[in-house]
């Protein structure tokens, strides 16, 4: 098993920057209300999930480029990047974080190709986050999904239900501003992805997955949700995104986030992001839980 020790930690600044970089209005990341939510046992704000899933998006591209495993994703046409994480406790600014990578695993029989790496972060030795990083040849989550036939969503407001369906539909843009920042924000050195002079530009990742949260907040917003009073924290990830789609993206191109509420499962949500001709840039299961729930 690797080990990538960070001697670095998040700091206030850090969780401000991505907030505002992905319009996160979540009071669990607010230094000035987060003290309004009812029984917050944190005693102070907390990191996004999303910024711990950037840092370990990089972590994996690093500690694979170092053991020569990125030929296989070119080698094999991975495409489809995984993630499929456990949220165990909430990150707070000044802990000390490390990442522990385990080696490679790839499986090339039959249809689905996968290259696989597990992963825990820790924040003060204490476990933060923990599942898998997987590329593969198909979607690994919710693979049968098809909006070939819903529409031009563009037509429709911003923030409001597409007819006929229950999805809820939030409009967003891939602004290159607004990835650096959330690079910044997820302490990763931006130039890895955006470098002007060398005519370089490439999102990130789980930048446009980060997106997911401002759609459920919105969505929540929408249906008079109280965010003091049932406060809501992550607790699982299982998102697939294609690579290939998200390299030909550019800045202030369209993003089309719908999310669903799982029938029977209140606190789980289908979200995808659709950009043009409803092509499904990623694909994800997010689960939540409720504060007081966690509390007991």
């Amino acid at each position: 098993m690797h080990r990538e020790n960070f001697e670095v930690s998040f700091q206030q600044i850090h969780i401000d920057v991505a907030r505002n970089a992905t319009d996160d209005f979540n009071l669990f990341h607010d230094p000035y209300q987060w003290h309004k939510i009812k029984n917050n046992p944190f005693n102070g704000s907390i990191v996004l999930g999303f910024q711990l899933e950037s840092l370990v998006e990089h972590a994996v591209s690093q500690f694979r480029a170092q053991h020569n495993d990125l030929e296989l994703i070119e080698q094999h046409q991975l495409q489809f990047s995984n993630y499929q994480f456990s949220f165990a406790n909430a990150v707070k600014p000044g802990q000390k974080l490390n990442v522990e990578i385990k080696n490679s695993q790839f499986k090339g029989a039959e249809e689905c190709i996968v290259l696989s790496n597990r992963v825990m972060v820790k924040a003060d030795e204490k476990l933060a986050l923990m599942g898998y990083k997987k590329d593969s040849n198909q979607p690994l989550f919710l693979e049968e999904a098809d909006f070939s036939t819903i529409g031009n969503l563009s037509d429709l407001p911003d923030r409001s239900y597409v007819p006929d369906t229950d999805f809820f539909l939030k409009r967003k843009f891939m602004n290159t501003s607004n990835a650096k920042n959330f690079l910044c924000g997820s302490l990763i050195n931006q130039s890895h992805f955006f470098d002007e002079l060398n005519d370089i530009a490439h999102f990130p990742e789980t930048f446009p997955c980060s997106l997911i949260s401002c759609a459920l907040l919105e969505k929540a917003l929408k249906n008079k949700h109280d965010f003091e009073k049932n406060p809501m924290v992550y607790t699982g990830h299982k998102i697939t995104l294609d690579r290939l789609l998200l390299s030909k993206l550019k800045s202030n191109d369209t993003l089309h986030i719908l999310s669903l509420d799982i029938s029977d499962q209140s606190d789980t949500y289908e979200c995808y992001g659709l950009v043009k001709n409803n092509a499904i840039l990623f694909r994800g299961i997010i689960s939540l839980a409720t504060l007081q729930s966690i509390l007991k």
